[in-house]
């Protein structure tokens, strides 16, 4: 096959230059990924690679107090974009309460900390506040943002709040929930190629820039999801253009190592989890032969994970097959699965903005630009589902009760 000589430029090129204080930042933190890899015979998993750049003490991008979320930062989430988000959650978190007997909410990573306060102030309104509310938040800068904005904003409720720097003891009685927190965890990349599998480490070359290297996969649970895939592969031969390009994916172990830590707490209750996401057939699609990985920085996205440690966001999406199953493995039930927007419209959207005033025009835009936002195809009511895993006692809630997207896990 002849060679293409046009080489496509990155993305990051045209993004305009960072400060100093950025590129000083970025390699201090570049520094420590470097010894990291010397000190483990010249290459580290991506999985490795992912936790220093997100994750370094004082150097990673969730742990250097960077400013991150809202429209400063570097991305905007659901509860940052309306209230109305969070004010459904809560409603179904009160038929979870009601369903279970369970008076504890339990957030796991709360960003700024507004989630916690507009479902607080719902719950209210409903007569129906948790005995507590829990937070759970490893990084000290956030956590500073969030008790700043509880007391600002809901100081009558503030004792009711209390911070953790891990999971609770089991037994564990209780409602834990967490927006966006599975595609922030670290991940494996597999590579398949021509029926050979790799994973893909990062290594260093001459000039101490990062690379990709190749080799056997690390742990035995990426050969096994490898077989999987390779499986689903062959039922979709037809559908694979180029059946020898490689295929480069990613593997969330650390989300199955979490759900298993999460069930082996929980002795009772349910685990409510938004992310974006797919089912595996989805994921492992043939033609999503270049994964899902993403960075973030400052409002652009590109895919190059290597570029300004330390100051960027890298995700990937959610394989919610994974998530099911490994709940399932673990001794938990799915209780529903389904798209934002159907989670939302069923779950108390539509009563919520019941009693806009169409002719105050100002907020009746507003609100409309915000729930397009929330639950249009092409912007988060699609790509983005919502998954309840329960114990103890089955749970039914209207927010799942429209289209239930279960069985196509």
């Amino acid at each position: 096959m002849p060679q293409n000589t046009h080489i496509k430029k990155p993305a990051t090129d045209s993004f305009a230059e960072a400060s100093a204080e950025a590129k000083a930042h970025s390699e201090q933190l570049k520094t420590q990924i470097v010894q990291a890899i010397e000190h483990s015979e010249g290459k580290i998993s991506f999985a490795n690679y992912m936790n220093l750049a997100l994750y370094a003490p004082g150097l990673g991008y969730y742990s250097a107090g960077l400013k991150k979320f809202g429209r400063q930062g570097d991305f905007i989430t659901a509860p940052e974009i309306s209230p109305l988000f969070s004010q459904c959650l809560a409603i179904q978190c009160n038929h979870i309460m009601q369903q279970s007997g369970q008076q504890i909410l339990l957030e796991i990573g709360a960003g700024s900390g507004i989630m916690a306060i507009d479902m607080m102030l719902e719950l209210e309104r409903h007569n129906s506040l948790p005995e507590q509310y829990l937070i759970l938040e490893l990084s000290a800068e956030l956590i500073d943002r969030q008790q700043s904005a509880i007391k600002a904003r809901l100081p009558h409720l503030y004792e009711r709040f209390t911070w953790l720097n891990r999971l609770p003891e089991k037994p564990f009685k209780g409602i834990i929930i967490a927006n966006e927190l599975l595609d922030a965890m670290p991940v494996h990349l597999l590579k398949l190629q021509a029926g050979k599998v790799s994973e893909r480490f990062v290594a260093l070359d001459p000039q101490q820039n990062f690379i990709w290297q190749d080799d056997a996969p690390s742990d035995v649970r990426l050969e096994k999801i490898a077989a999987d895939i390779q499986t689903q592969h062959q039922t979709l031969d037809t559908l694979n253009d180029m059946p020898q390009r490689a295929y480069i994916t990613e593997v969330n172990l650390l989300a199955m190592d979490w759900l298993k830590s999460i069930a082996d707490i929980l002795q009772a209750g349910a685990v409510l989890l938004v992310d974006y996401g797919y089912t595996a057939k989805e994921y492992y699609h043939p033609q999503r032969y270049m994964g899902t990985l993403m960075c973030h920085y400052q409002h652009h996205r590109h895919d190059d994970p290597f570029y300004l440690p330390g100051m960027q966001d890298i995700t990937s999406h959610v394989n919610f097959s994974q998530v099911a199953q490994t709940a399932i493995e673990a001794g938990m039930k799915v209780c529903g699965f389904t798209t934002q927007a159907h989670f939302l419209m069923a779950g108390g959207l539509v009563e919520l903005t019941r009693d806009l005033d169409p002719d105050d025009v100002l907020q009746f835009t507003e609100t409309a630009r915000q729930i397009k936002m929330l639950t249009l195809p092409e912007e988060m009511g699609e790509l983005f589902k919502v998954i309840l895993l329960a114990k103890g006692k089955p749970l039914s809630l209207p927010a799942f009760q429209f289209q239930d997207f279960s069985h196509r896990l």
